[in-house]
């Protein structure tokens, strides 16, 4: 298994050793584990049984989550990823938001409580990550308070015959980065080590949070971070959950990197894009894992 870097949230920000650790692990292997993250245990297991019992609902009020942007509502099992489907919303960041997929699915007022809940929450945890991202690259002043959130809340329906089978194809994620919570009893996380271009299995922390960078990190960055490709495989014959939060872009949509991160060593490696025509370009060329970057070089 990978050895992902374990960063202290609660250092992060103060000890430049900490920082420098956040820094080399997303320009090195795009992903790090969160610790000091101040998401207590209780609350990720209540919205684990939240997300259970939105994947119970009957597929008639699951289908009721429909796409708020191009791929952001369910997603139902498909000849591409037979084993898996996925429930989101945009944007979390936006209580009304939160309320109107709650109630589009007529959850039960316990797990409405928890979803809001556990959305606040991530919300504060993932401003605070990408915060302190940009301050180890030197960029003290970027606020990512508004930028807009989708959380996503995935279930691999995994049995007997599919070990051993993909649960979801290659890819990178489009948005800046993600905070994913980990189904600590099912692994298959895999993720591409770019050392030795094999994926590797990702091992799981129980209470910890793993980071991804995705192609907007790649892009604002200026090519310094870097944007890990993944892949789910079925490694047991139960379901198994996962959750995520992305950063997706600036509130504006528009994605470019700052002057900070140009100069003569380091030309603009990407034009400035809208993040929703990414989002659909990514779709409509079938380029999941990144390839779609190198459409907008500079």
């Amino acid at each position: 298994m990978v050895q992902v870097p374990v960063v202290d949230l609660r250092l992060a920000g103060a000890a430049p050793e900490e920082s420098a650790r956040l820094r080399g692990a997303c320009e090195r292997l795009g992903c790090f584990r969160v610790s000091g993250h101040g998401v207590p245990a209780e609350l990720q297991a209540e919205m684990k049984a939240a997300v259970r019992a939105l994947f119970d609902l009957p597929d008639d009020a699951k289908r009721r989550n429909t796409d708020i942007i191009a791929g952001s509502g369910y997603v139902a099992p498909s000849p591409a990823n037979p084993l898996y489907e996925a429930l989101g919303l945009l944007d979390a960041a936006a209580p009304a938001d939160v309320d109107a997929f709650c109630a589009r699915l007529d959850a039960p007022p316990h797990v409405r409580e928890t979803i809001k809940t556990y959305a606040e929450r991530m919300h504060g945890l993932i401003v605070d990550v990408a915060g302190k991202l940009a301050s180890s690259l030197g960029l003290e002043e970027q606020s990512f308070q508004d930028w807009p959130c989708q959380f996503r809340m995935n279930r691999y329906n995994y049995t007997q015959d599919t070990v051993g089978s993909p649960g979801v194809q290659i890819h990178t994620d489009s948005g800046f980065l993600t905070v994913l919570q980990e189904d600590e009893c099912v692994g298959g996380l895999e993720v591409l080590d770019p050392a030795t271009g094999e994926f590797v299995p990702v091992d799981t922390v129980a209470g910890s949070f793993l980071v991804n960078m995705g192609d907007v990190a790649t892009a604002w960055s200026n090519g310094r971070l870097h944007n890990v490709k993944h892949r789910v495989q079925c490694v047991a014959p139960v379901p198994r959950i996962s959750i995520a939060m992305f950063l997706l872009a600036p509130k504006d949509d528009r994605v470019c990197a700052p002057e900070k991160f140009v100069d003569a060593d380091h030309p603009r490696r990407f034009k400035a894009f809208n993040y929703d025509d990414y989002r659909r370009l990514r779709l409509s060329t079938g380029e999941h894992a990144g390839e779609a970057l190198a459409r907008l070089a500079a």
